[in-house]
């Protein structure tokens, strides 16, 4: 075969080998390539600027939440690139269809070999969407307790108590049970203070409920609950509740317990220790007397 029927020999559409070394098909490569730069950068710029302002709106508007609107603005993003990456590549005659028709097919399989992967992706999206948690929430998700310090697609991640950090799949916290303690502004905390049994029940349940009230931090609607609850082997038990903001209740149900204690001393109520009463019988012991005396 000649250099000429090589040339002459066609690609695709009509285009021979030949046309590849022409000016005008170079010419028109060129301002093929230039236009696909061009789409590119302006895709990249205006998906990043509805990004921003999608953001933003929940910036400026505190009711709404930055987890969800920062997920949003991520799907406009990737919306915008894709709507790009697709005209770029009909600008280069590529049969756009029957790509997504493979990508369509490359991501069952994909999907099957990654199931636990779109699992927790699933869940991510659902917890975005509903929203039983966000950034901020003081949360329990099956045995692990902490902050939430950010909701990803994949991870959900947590700052512990003793501040060490918690990376849970978002499979596990939707499947799992969720206590969410910062979703109500008010909690109610409960104790159990025991008294002796010969101790003035009403001057006790006195100094218990003016003990709370002196507490700034005590809610007076509803007002304290203090009421003998238990009549116990040693002790005479008072069940106390008392209502408090959120973001004092753990200082607060331990501030409660020392201030109730030295009250109690101080109006001179006696906490018993648990006590065993014990009767020997008297013969028995006695005769053993007599026998080591002998």
């Amino acid at each position: 075969m000649d250099l000429e029927s090589i040339l002459s020999t066609e690609i695709a559409n009509g285009v021979t080998i030949g046309d590849l070394f022409t000016v005008e098909f170079l010419a028109s490569l060129l301002g093929d390539v230039v236009l696909a730069i061009v789409l590119l950068l302006a895709a990249f710029t205006v998906s990043g600027w509805v990004r921003r302002r999608i953001e933003g709106l929940a910036s400026k508007h505190k009711q709404l939440d930055d987890t969800l609107f920062g997920f949003l603005a991520n799907i406009a993003r990737y919306i915008i690139l894709a709507f790009a990456a697709l005209f770029i590549l009909n600008t280069f005659g590529v049969r756009t269809t029957s790509l997504v028709a493979a990508i369509g097919a490359a991501g069952v399989a994909i999907g099957l070999a990654l199931q636990g992967t779109l699992s927790n992706l699933a869940a991510g999206i659902m917890l975005i969407i509903f929203r039983p948690i966000k950034v901020g929430d003081f949360v329990e998700v099956g045995d692990q307790m902490g902050t939430v310090k950010s909701i990803t697609l994949n991870m959900t991640e947590l700052a512990s108590l003793e501040n060490v950090q918690i990376l849970i799949p978002n499979s596990e916290v939707w499947g799992n049970e969720i206590k969410n303690y910062s979703v109500y502004p008010t909690r109610r905390a409960e104790w159990y203070f025991g008294v002796s049994y010969d101790s003035n029940l009403a001057e006790a349940e006195r100094i218990i409920r003016e003990t709370l009230i002196a507490d700034g931090r005590t809610h007076s609607d509803p007002e304290p609950f203090v009421q003998v609850n238990n009549l116990g082997d040693s002790s005479v038990d008072f069940l106390v509740r008392a209502w408090v903001d959120s973001g004092d209740y753990f200082a607060y149900q331990a501030d409660m317990k020392r201030a109730v204690k030295e009250a109690l001393d101080a109006g001179g109520i006696g906490i018993p220790f648990p006590t065993r009463t014990v009767v020997h019988d008297n013969a028995p012991i006695r005769l053993a007397a007599a026998n080591a005396a002998e």
